[in-house]
């Protein structure tokens, strides 16, 4: 069973409908013990780094996500800020994020572009594969995902980015080191190739 993380901060029906479309059992749940039994995890996340670290706090899912993600070796996958909330740290707020990756959350810079663009970035936009995963099977370079962020993240290791996305410059559009997984893009919104990448994930099978 995969169970998506409700916390408040995330867009969890358009999640459950594509694992809907794909036929795989998944819940939306914010209980404790829904997180315990479950197979894989879901982190959404829309808003800002410190509410959602908060709102996780708040809720007690700390304690629990640490335990089945470091120490069981349950495969989470974070997506948009729930894979912000992987990192140590944002320039968004003060709140120490989960530290699940070693990378830290930064808004983007175009202080040094000649072009100015516009932030959020916003709509489709390409993924170049840096490293190959499984959970990239049956998408070629160049697949469009959809965007919504101001913030992204920088990896202490390059080789913890799966994809890379160019807006003004090169930056991780999702990550993997291990049983943990983040994109920055939204699957749930993104077709196809939202459908493979999902697809994916639910067949993905850990060591």
């Amino acid at each position: 069973m995969i169970v998506i993380i409700e916390y408040g901060m995330g867009n969890v029906g358009s999640i459950l409908n594509m694992f809907k479309k794909i036929g795989c059992p998944a819940i939306v749940s914010s209980k404790i013990e829904d997180i315990e039994r479950a197979e894989k995890l879901i982190i959404p996340g829309v808003g800002a780094f410190d509410n959602g670290m908060r709102k996780l706090e708040g809720m007690g899912f700390i304690d629990v996500l640490n335990r089945k993600v470091m120490e069981d070796g349950t495969p989470v996958l974070g997506i948009c800020l729930g894979m912000q909330l992987l990192t140590r740290r944002s320039e968004e707020g003060k709140e120490r994020g989960l530290g699940w990756i070693q990378a830290d959350t930064i808004r983007f810079d175009f202080s040094q572009n000649t072009k100015k663009l516009k932030i959020p970035h916003m709509g489709w936009n390409e993924i170049r594969i840096a490293h190959n995963s499984d959970l990239l099977k049956g998408l070629e370079q160049n697949s469009r995902f959809y965007f919504v962020h101001s913030y992204h993240v920088r990896c202490d290791d390059e080789n913890d980015v799966m994809t890379t996305t160019e807006y003004g410059y090169e930056f991780a559009s999702s990550i993997r080191r291990g049983n943990i997984m983040g994109t920055q893009f939204h699957p749930e919104k993104s077709h196809k190739f939202g459908i493979r990448f999902l697809t994916n994930f639910v067949e993905m099978k850990l060591c």
